[in-house]
């Protein structure tokens, strides 16, 4: 992103899945050490950090996608089969976050998002895999545990696209366990029906964020591949209309060798290149530069 319009995210967010089996690295082969230290040097520039958390199946030994056992969310709550092993997992997620300090040992706030995506039902914690309440359970014992240990976290609810307040609600843990009202939407299709669900969405959480004082972001979006040469502006700004979250985060850019196609973000030669640039100049977005005296584009200095 650097090399298109020389300015970098004002928003960092990596993932801790994986964390979990002390391999050292993460599910995308980053290792957990070289994230460190992207965090640690991101915040000395000003800027905001995000974590999420793809942990395994700790019912089945699976992945996070796996969907096989329906039962796993009980399992992992108080009394349940995985609740010790479950604990040990996240004293090594508040472990990790504890160890984000800079070089004078201040720590490093971050935002946290657990269990996201869970109005669908392909991560072991979704819709159809547990009922609300023991969604609010889970919410409640992973919050606890991390704070008792000490992990500073601004927390992140980031349910998929929601019509209506209820929806968004259905298994909201309560205002006191929430910090930021989240979203996760994907533009599947290159079509108006993800112009048409964000936008409503945003509407959604705008009223939400008057009625709590909590602010509302886009937690994770994105176009796989960006065909489209005008996505930017076109799809994903159409899509945010009038409406001002906090941020906007895409997802990752794969290694090519690796997952050709599977990319978020341009690079020089991409085809929407040339529309990302006029994403960065648009008045309504704030980059890292942004953070710094001189501004950027004749922007005023705003921090993201």
């Amino acid at each position: 992103m650097s090399d298109v319009c020389g300015d970098r995210p004002a928003v960092l967010g990596c993932d801790l899945g994986e964390l979990e089996l002390a391999k050292g690295r993460n599910l995308d082969g980053v290792p957990f050490e070289t994230m460190r230290r992207m965090i640690v040097d991101h915040h000395r520039l000003g800027g905001v950090v995000t974590l999420s958390w793809h942990p395994r199946n700790p019912l089945t030994g699976g992945d996070a996608w796996d969907v096989s056992q329906r039962n796993v969310v009980r399992e992992v709550l108080p009394g349940g089969s995985c609740h010790a092993r479950f604990t040990e997992w996240l004293d090594g997620v508040a472990a990790f976050i504890n160890s984000l300090r800079t070089a004078d040992g201040e720590v490093i706030p971050v935002l946290f998002r657990p269990w996201h995506e869970h109005t669908g039902s392909w991560f072991w914690w979704g819709e159809k895999l547990c009922t609300p309440d023991e969604y609010k359970e889970l919410w409640w014992m992973t919050v606890d545990r991390l704070r008792m240990r000490g992990a500073q976290i601004v927390t992140v609810y980031s349910p998929n696209p929601c019509m209506e307040t209820a929806q968004y609600l259905e298994r909201w843990p309560g205002d006191a366990w929430v910090d930021v009202l989240g979203l996760d939407t994907y533009d599947g299709e290159g079509s108006e029906r993800f112009i048409a669900a964000l936008n409503r969405s945003l509407a959604v959480m705008d009223s939400l964020s008057r009625d709590t004082g909590k602010p509302y972001v886009v937690s994770e979006t994105g176009r796989e591949g960006i065909p489209e040469a005008a996505w930017w502006s076109g799809h994903l700004l159409r899509g945010i209309g009038t409406y001002t979250p906090s941020y906007v985060l895409v997802w990752r850019n794969a290694p090519a060798d690796t997952k050709p196609g599977h990319f978020y973000a341009p690079w020089p030669g991409q085809a929407s290149e040339e529309d990302f640039l006029r994403f960065h100049a648009d008045s309504r977005t704030l980059f890292l530069g942004d953070r710094l005296p001189a501004g950027k584009n004749g922007k005023p200095d705003s921090r993201p």
